[in-house]
This record gives structure tokens, C-alpha cells and sequence, in this order.
């Protein structure tokens, strides 16, 4: 298989994952009273660190007013809440409401229990990890990966 070929078929396996994945989490996003989008939200509003408006737009990858939509819509919910920002009273930080909270625990159990990758032993997903994370962060084949890569090459050559 040339690298055009694997490049090809990689993004087939992303595209494939990602569509079991959202498969899954439709129909607790729907059980829940969520669009697919809110459920993006609230997951990535489940980790814990300081949120914004513009913060979620970007990982998102939306505009600052379509996250400020759906955080208006969250918070009708009753999900999350705006409170003011510790150093900056003009920014709004958007935390998880105890419901909120009870949600996102469900969505990553869920989640957890229904993953692709669960398919895979431990080693192996620590492997996965490691090779998308410098794919993620554009760091090459460098050290670990690279040796996992090489590895990987080996016993399918045997």
C-alpha cells in the first residue's frame, strides 16, 4: 500500500469511528432533550478547566455567537450556569451545574462502556494514544511512537 493509499484508508477509519461514535451518543443526546452539538458542548465543558464562551467556540469550531447559542440553550436546560470570571469581570466563565455534571458523568459512561476502542487491549490503546497525540500535536515520528511504528512494522512483515 503506497502512503496515498494509507493516508486514504486512515481517514476512512477516522470518518468510520467517528460515526459509531456519534451514532451512539445521538440517542442519549435525544433521551436527554440534546442536540448532537449540545452534547459536544457539554463534553467538552467536562473536562474540568477553566471555560469560556470563545474557549468552546474554538474547540468546538464554531463562532463565539453560535457558543454563546447553545450555551444560552444549556443553560436553559438547566445544565450549566455563567458566573463572573475571577480576574476579568467583563468574561463570563460557563461551569457545569450539578444536573450538568450528573449528564456528563452518564455521557462518559456511556461513552466509555459503547467506545470503539474498548475493542482493543489496554497496551494497545495506550499505543493508539500515543501515535494520535503526535499526530494531534505535530510532533513527527519521535521517540515512543516511533519505536511502537517500527514495532508494528516488524511483526507484519513476519
Amino acid at each position: 500500500m503506497d502512503d496515498r493509499q494509507l493516508t486514504e484508508e486512515l481517514h476512512d477509519c477516522l470518518f468510520a469511528i467517528r460515526g459509531e461514535v456519534h451514532a451512539e451518543l445521538k440517542d442519549l443526546a435525544r433521551d436527554a432533550g440534546l442536540t448532537d452539538a449540545q452534547t459536544d458542548a457539554l463534553w467538552r465543558l467536562s473536562r474540568g478547566r477553566e471555560m469560556t464562551a470563545r474557549r468552546l467556540a474554538d474547540l468546538l469550531q464554531c463562532d463565539a455567537s453560535t457558543a454563546t447559542s447553545m450555551i444560552d440553550r444549556l443553560e436553559k436546560h438547566g445544565l450549566v450556569r455563567r458566573v463572573p470570571h475571577p480576574t476579568d469581570r467583563r468574561v463570563k466563565v460557563i461551569q457545569l451545574t450539578p444536573e450538568g455534571c450528573a449528564l456528563r458523568d452518564r455521557v462518559i459512561q456511556h461513552t466509555t462502556e459503547h467506545s470503539p476502542f474498548a475493542r482493543l487491549d489496554h497496551e494497545s490503546r495506550l499505543r493508539l494514544h500515543t501515535l494520535l497525540r503526535e499526530v494531534i500535536d505535530g510532533t513527527g515520528s519521535t521517540g515512543e511512537a516511533a519505536a511502537i511504528v517500527k514495532d508494528t512494522a516488524k511483526r507484519e512483515q513476519r
